[in-house]
C-alpha cells in the first residue's frame, strides 16, 4: 500500500480509543482488512447513494419508476444483501474458508456494479443478483477474519478498538464515494458512476490478496460438533425451503404485506429464522445462554436498521424535493470543478406533471402526464429565491447528503469512544446492551428533528434549510455508534467459536429484516398527506424497541459478564 493509504490508516488509529494509538497493539493484517473493507464500502455506497435517484429519475436516463416501486426494490435489495451472509458464513465456516469466500464475494460484487452500467432491465436484475450473492460471501467473513486475528492472546484486549478502527474504514469509503458518484453522473451519466463502483471493489480485492500472509494462519475452518447439522442438511432443510417459501410468497394471490417482493421476502425468511431458533434449542447448556442473548439483541436492533436505512429512500426524497440545495455563489466554481453541482435552469420545458407532494400524475391509462413547466425543484421554492428567467440555479447534488452520516461517524467516533472511556473511569459506563438501548433512544430523537423540519416547511409548501437533514444525520449517527460497532464485537465475543461466522450471518439477517422493513416503511411515504405523521410513526416504532431491550437489560448484561464481555 502507498504512503497515502498508510496516512489514512494512521489517522484512523489516532481517532480510535486511546488504548489503540500504538499500532503494535494491533495485528499486521488489520491495515489490509481495513483498506479492503474501505474500498468495498466505497463501491457499495457509491452504488447505493445513486440507486434510488437512478430508479426514480424521469429526465436523464433513469428507470422512471414511482417512489413506491423504487422504495420496494431498494428495500428488497438491501435486505437480500444482508440475508445471503447466512449461506456465505456457513460455507466459509465449513467448506470454503474465509479468504476464498471473501475473494469470491468481492469479484461477484465488482462484476455486479459494472453490470449496472449496461442499460436494460435484464442486466439491471442480473447486476442485483451478482451483488446480492457476492455480498453474502464477503460481508460476514471479513468481519470474522478480523475477529480471528484479535483472538490471538497478544491482541485480544484490543478487539473493541480494532472493530472501531475497522468501522472507520467502512465510513471513510462511504464518505468519499458520493463525491465520485456526483462527478461522474453529472458529467458523464449514470453508467460511469456504477462502473466506478466496480473499479473500487476490485481495488479492494487486490489489497486483500496483497496482505494474504498476515491472516492465512487464522483462516482455519472450525470442527463440527455432534449436535451440528451438516452443510448439506442445512441447505436442504433451511435454504431450499426458504427458496420455495419465497417463490410461494411471490405468486400467492394478492399482496399480504403490501407487495409481491415483501411477501416473498417474509415467507422466505421464515425457514432461516426457524433455523436460528433451532440452533438455540439444540445447543448445549454452555452455548444456550450466549446464543439466546445474541438472538434477543438481533431481534431488537431490527428496528434500528428499519429507521436508519431510510437514508437512501425517504431522506433522499426529502433532500431531493423538500430541501433548499442552492450553493452560495462563492463556492460554486470549486464545487463545479469537483462535479458536485447539479445545474437546474429556470426555464419551461416538457416535464412530468406532479402534485403538491411531488407525486407524478397519470392519465386514465396509467401513463405519466407531460406538461410544459419549470423543473420540479422550483415547485416549492420560495419565490424570492427564483433566478431570472433563462438563468440557472446551482444545487449541490442530492447524493452528497449520503456522505453526511459517514462524515459524522469519522468525526464523532473519538467523541463517543472518549465519553465511554471517561464513564468507564468514573464507574458509570453502560453495559453493551445499555449502549444499544441508548442508541435506540437517540435514534428516536433523530426522527423528532424531521418532525420539526416538516413543521417549519409547512408540510412541503416551502423548502427548508439543509441543516435539518444535517442535524438528523448527526443525531442518528450518535445512535449508530452506540449500537452497530459494538454489535459486531459482541457477536465475536459471545458466539461459540465453531459458529462465529454463522452467528455473524445471523447479525446480518437481523440487518436484512430491518433493511426490508425500511423499504416497506419508505414505500408508504406518498400515502401520508402530512409528512410529519410519517416520522411520528418511525419515532413510536423505535421507542417500542427501546422499551423491549430495557426490559432485558439485567438478563443480557449478566450473560455478557459471564462470558468476559
Amino acid at each position: 500500500m502507498n504512503m497515502l493509504s498508510y496516512l489514512i490508516f494512521e489517522i484512523s488509529i489516532i481517532l480510535a480509543p486511546m488504548s489503540a494509538t500504538n499500532t503494535s497493539k494491533h495485528p499486521k493484517g488489520l491495515p489490509f482488512l481495513f483498506f479492503t473493507e474501505m474500498w468495498e464500502r466505497f463501491g457499495y455506497y457509491l452504488m447505493l447513494g445513486i440507486f434510488f435517484l437512478y430508479m426514480t429519475d424521469i429526465d436523464k436516463g433513469g428507470l422512471a419508476l414511482e417512489k413506491k416501486e423504487a422504495s420496494d426494490i431498494f428495500g428488497t435489495y438491501i435486505a437480500l444483501v444482508f440475508i445471503t451472509p447466512f449461506v456465505g458464513g456457513l460455507l466459509a465456516d465449513r467448506v470454503l474458508g474465509y479468504r476464498l469466500s471473501i475473494s469470491l464475494g468481492g469479484i461477484l460484487m465488482g462484476l455486479g456494479y459494472m453490470c449496472l452500467a449496461i442499460p436494460g432491465e435484464t442486466t439491471f436484475y442480473i447486476a442485483l443478483g451478482l451483488m446480492i450473492i457476492g455480498n453474502g460471501f464477503f460481508k460476514p467473513n471479513i468481519s470474522t477474519l478480523l475477529g480471528n486475528l484479535y483472538n490471538e492472546p497478544q491482541y485480544k484486549s484490543n478487539k473493541d478498538a480494532g472493530y472501531n478502527i475497522f468501522y472507520m474504514g467502512i465510513n471513510i469509503g462511504a464518505f468519499i464515494c458520493n463525491f465520485f458518484a456526483a462527478y461522474l453522473r453529472n458529467n458523464f451519466g449514470w453508467g460511469y458512476a456504477f462502473f466506478a463502483a466496480g473499479v473500487g471493489m476490485f481495488i479492494g480485492i487486490i489489497i486483500f490478496w496483497s496482505g494474504n500472509k498476515h491472516y492465512k494462519h487464522v483462516d482455519v475452518m472450525k470442527p463440527t460438533q455432534p449436535e451440528d447439522m451438516s452443510v448439506g442438511k442445512i441447505l436442504g432443510v433451511v435454504l431450499l425451503p426458504a427458496i420455495i417459501a419465497g417463490i410461494l410468497g411471490w405468486f400467492i394471490p394478492g399482496n399480504i404485506f403490501g407487495s409481491d417482493s415483501t411477501d416473498a421476502f417474509i415467507f422466505g425468511a421464515i425457514p432461516i429464522v426457524l433455523f436460528y431458533i433451532s440452533l438455540l434449542v439444540r445447543s448445549s447448556e454452555e452455548d444456550r445462554r450466549p446464543i439466546s442473548a445474541l438472538l434477543a439483541i438481533m431481534g431488537v436492533v431490527i428496528i434500528f436498521w428499519a429507521i436508519f436505512k431510510q437514508n437512501g429512500t425517504a431522506l433522499t426524497t426529502w433532500a431531493e424535493s423538500y430541501t433548499n440545495r442552492e450553493l452560495p455563489a462563492q463556492v460554486v466554481p470549486t464545487a463545479k470543478a469537483l462535479g458536485m453541482v447539479q445545474t437546474v435552469p429556470y426555464s419551461k420545458d416538457s416535464v412530468v406533471k406532479i402534485d403538491n407532494q411531488f407525486r407524478p400524475m397519470k392519465d386514465a391509462n396509467g401513463k405519466s402526464i407531460k406538461v410544459i413547466d419549470y423543473p420540479h425543484y422550483y415547485k416549492n421554492l420560495q419565490t424570492e429565491k427564483f433566478p431570472e428567467e433563462g438563468e440557472s440555479t446551482q444545487l449541490i447534488s442530492t447524493e452528497l447528503f449520503q456522505s453526511i452520516n459517514p462524515f459524522f461517524v469519522v468525526l464523532l467516533t473519538p467523541v463517543v469512544v472518549g465519553f465511554f472511556a471517561w464513564s468507564r473511569r468514573k464507574g458509570i459506563e453502560p453495559s453493551t446492551p445499555g449502549k444499544i438501548f441508548w442508541g435506540l433512544i437517540i435514534t428516536a430523537l433523530s426522527t423528532t428533528v424531521m418532525i420539526a423540519a416538516v413543521t417549519v416547511g409547512m408540510n412541503g409548501a416551502e423548502k427548508v434549510s439543509a441543516w435539518w437533514l444535517i442535524g438528523t444525520y448527526g443525531v442518528i449517527t450518535v445512535g449508530e455508534l452506540c449500537l452497530s460497532p459494538m454489535g459486531l464485537s459482541l457477536v465475536s465475543k459471545l458466539a461459540p467459536p465453531r459458529l462465529t461466522a454463522l452467528m455473524m450471518g445471523g447479525w446480518m439477517l437481523s440487518t436484512s429484516i430491518g433493511n426490508k422493513l425500511s423499504g416497506v416503511l419508505a414505500s408508504l411515504w406518498d400515502t401520508y398527506e402530512d409528512k410529519s405523521y410519517f416520522f411520528v410513526v418511525n419515532c413510536l416504532i423505535v421507542m417500542v424497541a427501546a422499551l423491549g431491550i430495557f426490559m432485558m437489560l439485567k438478563w443480557l448484561s449478566k450473560i455478557i459478564e459471564e462470558h468476559g464481555g
